[in-house]
């Protein structure tokens, strides 16, 4: 699914705590050849890696949760085909049909999950450090003498299915399922982005950049501030793309229960959400849905964790459906 990902123009942001990511966006856009010689190198980096490595880890900052409320919200799209190009349009034809659907109250990150926050995990649980991130590290370090203090609030990267699920229940927490993902980029009312129905511009996410060397373009995972999603999410589109708990079922939206639907039972890749750093526009839709193998490590591919919550309603057929739609005559029974 990988080759779905494409690439663009432009990303840098005015917003102040986005300082730390952009300055590095744009000083990583000066990488040479270097860092694929680096990258495609079989041996480890040097060890005078390995203190960068572990002060990345000791500077982790974990992030605050938010709340969403039980309810009914739009997951999907209504689809549209006279105008191809446009960005309300569908990407294919695995989000169709729009739907309304119930998800109990639970939480998610604000953030996606960082680097520092991984290494830790990594270190105390005796896992080592995949060689590819170890060799970003290591050449940014090298060679563009880029701080630790920096890389620790880069999000996730080069991380696996298996390490991001056993990740979040390490903390008590869990993925969260592809519905409580949407929900939680587009709120209640189908919004095209988590922000709204604007095009995505540089100033409220970080997309269509390229680098030959796959050098991530990356900014801080509590930065860009416009670019919130309705829960106060931030980089529910752009940055990284991200794992979610359910298999990537093509045919997932019409056949799914319309409360809590928990994804196809079984298939070959989990579903990733959100568009990151190389993607073009459309792949930042809310809607826009996209897969990878499990075992998959890539540079473009990060996380964020979900957790249960005690429901506001003890009923899900209460009048009061949700803030935004306070009466919904078209809702199946």
């Amino acid at each position: 699914m990988n080759e779905r990902i494409a690439s663009s123009t432009g990303a840098s942001s005015r917003n102040v705590r986005q300082s730390l990511g952009v300055a590095t966006v744009l000083f990583v856009c000066c990488v040479a050849g270097l860092a694929g010689a680096a990258q495609d190198n079989n041996n480890p980096p040097p060890p005078e890696l390995e203190p960068h490595l572990a002060a990345i880890a000791g500077l982790a900052q974990p992030s605050s949760m938010m709340e969403i409320p039980q309810g009914w919200f739009l997951m999907g799209t209504v689809r549209k085909d006279d105008d191809p190009f446009g960005l309300e349009t569908q990407y294919d034809d695995t989000e169709f049909p729009q739907r309304r659907i119930w998800l109990d109250a639970y939480a998610l990150d604000r953030d996606e999950v960082s680097m520092g926050e991984y290494l830790a995990f990594l270190r105390g649980h005796g896992l080592p450090v995949p060689l590819k991130l170890r060799h970003l590290i290591w050449h940014l370090i090298d060679v563009h003498v880029l701080p630790d203090y920096v890389m620790t609030r880069w999000p996730a990267l080069y991380v696996s299915w298996d390490e991001a699920d056993r990740f979040c229940r390490a903390h008590g927490k869990r993925l969260p399922t592809e519905a409580e993902w949407e929900k939680g980029a587009r709120g209640t009312d189908g919004r095209t982005f988590p922000w709204g129905a604007e095009p995505p511009a540089p100033d409220v996410a970080v997309f269509g950049l390229y680098h030959v060397h796959q050098i991530p373009l990356v900014a801080a995972v509590d930065s860009f501030e416009e670019g919130q999603s309705p829960y106060g999410l931030y980089h529910m589109a752009g940055n990284v793309r991200e794992w979610v708990r359910d298999w990537f079922g093509p045919d997932s939206y019409p056949l799914m229960p319309e409360r809590n639907p928990q994804g196809a039972e079984a298939g070959r890749y989990k579903s990733v959400r959100g568009g990151s750093w190389r993607s073009r526009p459309q792949l930042l839709r809310t809607a826009t849905r996209n897969g990878a193998t499990p075992a998959t490590r890539s540079p473009n591919i990060g996380f964020r964790c979900a957790r249960d919550q005690t429901a506001l309603l003890p009923d899900p057929d209460d009048k009061i459906i949700d803030k935004t739609h306070p009466s919904d005559p078209n809702r199946s029974k």
